[in-house]
């Protein structure tokens, strides 16, 4: 008997695990990663293909959870039926390498499964494991939060808690008691993420459309990749503010926060909305964060590699067109090479052509305002710090031919030396230096900076009096402390204010209604159709420089002075 059941228990694993719906729906052509466990699943696929093959997907899911159990209860035993209810579960939810690999690929599908849910209650009450009320209460329990809350996930959570007392409650052997339970505990690790989503109230709600990609003309959706500059931003995340006073207490320490951090897949943390060109169209953008701290991108690049690619696909399967890279993620995978060839589905940029343009559209005006205060510029010395990076070797290639000395500052001393050759060979009467300390700056009339840096790397110690600053980093480069220096001028860019009114239901620091420039890319791509205008590698072309810079004016974003 032993034997049996267990049998009885695979078999129903793996016929939980067969892949009816999707099979059905692939047939049909249609891509089921854009209307799964992100985008409320059932709803999109009914917006997705229709009511005829929605529901003949949806009876095949929950008709193999009823098979399952069926099977199981030719045994007579109301333990072994019920177990086999969480064996069809789980072989929904995490089906064999064998079965999933040939289908989906690499990653398996993230499905919730309320269907197969939905088969197995019929089938434990069919069958008189447990008594018929017992297995319509989940269902009601279901019905009444959706109605009232609208949130899928957590109607499902309530529906389990209430079948795992009820079952607890019944004169039924423990085994059957433990199944109940294990259908809950499967289900809440599968909505773990739907869990935080609603606590950082980014969780779509039932009968809220989702936007799908291509789906509507007058809309078009984005992602972009952020993550926390230091311990503070963790907390600013809902779903991780628990984690601070526990923290502040040492009941837990930092470096378990981190640890914790180096392990969670990126996820959906907020959401831009409001965004609306002139002509109408509305620009909706998700944010998504794997919550590396800075020093995580140094090293460990093959990890932060993996979770952009992560962050990519979980883009594509929230229905964006384009998934911008943000601040240290710009700079992963060969600064978003290899991130696009991963998720070629889904356009990647790393926002550096717009940054640069709208560091080209200040320039001028910079260097005009620099001589007309009776400065030599011809004689003059710039400092460009973070010049490894695209941003600033593309700000040092601009105005090499306009003065005396460059000095070239970076972390990448043999890099440096290799970008300061390329501009010697074009500028040859311009003196171009290069340096590790930023002790050099002293002598600079000018300094440009553009780092990643989460905290200032320019203090009142590197700067001399009546120094022009342009702080292109974000968050600033420049202490607040540099502005006590007589004569210093700080001039902030590289932040971008798009059309229509933008809310978010978290803090950029940008400001209010405010982006950065690459964010601001991100959404020109997907406003325009634009996608092979996307930034890639480190180079960056001139067409496209200007062509963010004249579609950014022809859509309404405008540089925030």
């Amino acid at each position: 008997m032993l034997f049996l059941s267990a049998l009885l228990l695979l078999v129903a694993f793996l016929v939980g695990s067969l892949p009816l719906g999707y099979l059905l729906l692939s047939r049909a052509g249609v891509n089921t990663r854009l209307s799964n466990a992100h985008n409320l699943g059932v709803e999109n696929m009914l917006r997705l293909v229709g009511p005829g093959l929605a529901t003949a997907s949806a009876l095949l899911d929950a008709g193999k959870g009823l098979l399952a159990v069926l099977m199981a209860s030719s045994l007579g035993l109301p333990e072994v039926t019920v177990l086999a209810a969480l064996a069809a579960y789980l072989g929904h939810l995490n089906p064999p390498n064998a079965l999933y690999r040939p289908l989906y690929g690499t990653v398996p599908p993230r499905g919730r499964g309320n269907l197969v849910l939905l088969g197995v209650l019929a089938g434990v009450a069919v069958t008189g494991a447990v008594p018929l009320w017992a297995a319509a209460l989940p269902v009601v329990v279901y019905a009444g939060v959706t109605g009232y809350w609208g949130y899928v996930s957590a109607a499902t959570l309530a529906g389990l808690v209430a079948f795992a007392a009820v079952v607890a409650l019944l004169p039924i052997g423990v085994p059957a008691k433990l199944g109940a339970l294990g259908l809950l505990v499967a289900a809440g690790w599968r909505f773990k993420e739907n869990i935080g989503r609603m606590l950082d109230s980014t969780e779509p709600r039932f009968g809220e459309e989702v936007p799908l990609a291509g789906k509507r003309g007058d809309e078009v959706v984005a992602a972009f990749m952020i993550h926390p500059m230091t311990l503070e931003n963790f907390w600013s995340a809902r779903r991780f503010a628990w984690l601070k006073p526990l923290v502040e207490r040492g009941v837990i320490s930092e470096r378990t926060v981190r640890q914790m951090a180096e392990n969670l897949r990126p996820m959906k943390v907020g959401e831009l909305r409001g965004i609306r060109t002139p002509e109408g169209q509305s620009i909706r953008c998700y944010l998504l964060s794997s919550p590396l701290l800075p020093d995580v991108f140094d090293t460990q690049p093959e990890l932060a590699t993996r979770r952009a690619i992560e962050g990519a696909r979980l883009a594509h399967e929230l229905g964006a067109e384009v998934f911008g890279l943000g601040a240290f993620w710009s700079v992963v995978g060969n600064k978003g090479v290899d991130v696009q060839a991963a998720v070629p589905e889904i356009t990647v940029t790393n926002g550096g052509a717009y940054t640069s343009g709208t560091i080209k559209a200040a320039i001028p005006g910079i260097l005009k305002h620099f001589e007309s205060g009776g400065r030599d510029l011809k004689a003059a010395t710039a400092g460009i710090v973070g010049a490894n990076g695209v941003v600033a070797f593309g700000i040092a290639r601009t105005i090499a031919p306009q003065v005396a000395r460059i000095i070239m500052l970076g972390r990448n001393l043999d890099k440096l030396e290799r970008s300061a050759a390329a501009l010697r060979r074009a500028n040859k009467d311009t003196e171009i230096v290069t340096t590790t300390d930023y002790a050099a700056l002293k002598t600079a009339d000018l300094i440009f900076t553009a780092t990643s840096d989460p905290l200032p790397v320019i203090f009142p110690q590197h700067v001399k009096p009546g120094t022009w600053i342009f702080d292109e980093g974000r968050p600033a480069d420049v202490d607040e402390s540099v502005a006590s220096v007589p004569g210093v001028r700080i001039i902030p860019g590289g932040v971008v204010r798009p059309p229509g009114g933008m809310t978010s239901n978290i803090d950029l620091q940008f400001g209010e209604g405010a982006v950065p420039a690459c964010l601001a890319e991100t959404l020109i791509i997907a406003a325009t159709g634009e996608h092979g205008r996307k930034s890639l590698g480190p180079q960056t072309l001139s067409e496209n420089i200007n062509f963010f810079v004249d579609q950014a004016t022809r859509l309404g974003f405008e540089v925030v002075d």
